[in-house]
């Protein structure tokens, strides 16, 4: 088999499950999440319940799968950072890009469909405990990338924490009737002081 073949398996794949998790959002924001079952989804999507477990082993997954690219993103920005930057300052920069654009997962966006999927989140229990195992995934595999010893750990558990509670703060902000634009310029200064406080409290990777 060609890698030309291979690439086209591995898109058509990421379509499907793209496809499924939107399927399944739209069904979640329309009933909530409680009230639309598995074998909902599954034939909203034109596929069979077994085949739907094979992509989403869980049903919280279905809604999850939006951060799938982001549960690793830390390490990366950690492990393709510039020669001689820090990690503290390659994630400190890709904090604050994510601010200018507005992307949703630092709790600095306002667009409706996003406020929407953040209730959604934050609204359902078995939700908010999933996306913790999604924390625990990215705070690990940034340890690795750091060295994996023991300092390592301990720096991706700070980082990771700061990173989490910097977008709730924002979500916060937002979700009272904040705008974005409101709370974009305190969201910099306080991601400025935060990675601040992390490169002093953690020289080596400072």
């Amino acid at each position: 088999m060609g890698e030309s073949e291979i690439g086209l398996r591995e898109r058509k794949k990421q379509r499907m499950y793209q496809a499924v998790s939107d399927i399944a959002i739209g069904l979640f924001l329309e009933k909530g999440f409680d009230a639309v079952s598995v074998a909902e989804v599954a034939a909203a999507a034109e596929i069979s319940k077994p085949t739907l477990f094979r992509y989403f082993p869980a049903k919280e997954d279905l809604v999850l799968y939006r951060f799938a690219d982001h549960e690793t993103e830390a390490a990366r920005v950690a492990t393709g950072r510039a020669e001689g930057q820090s990690v503290i300052e390659a994630l400190r920069e890709h904090f604050l890009d994510g601010l200018r654009r507005c992307d949703p997962v630092t709790g600095l966006n306002d667009h409706p469909a996003v406020l929407a999927f953040h209730r959604l989140l934050y609204g359902t229990p078995s939700l908010v405990a999933r996306a913790y195992g999604y924390l625990e995934r990215s705070e690990a595999a940034l340890a690795e990338a750091l060295g994996g010893d023991l300092d390592a750990r301990i720096a991706a558990g700070q980082i990771t924490a700061v990173r989490r509670v910097l977008a709730e703060e924002n979500w916060r902000r937002i979700a009272a009737g904040e705008r974005a634009t409101e709370v974009g310029r305190d969201a910099v200064v306080a991601a400025e002081r935060a990675f601040a406080q992390l490169g002093a409290g953690l020289p080596r990777f400072a």
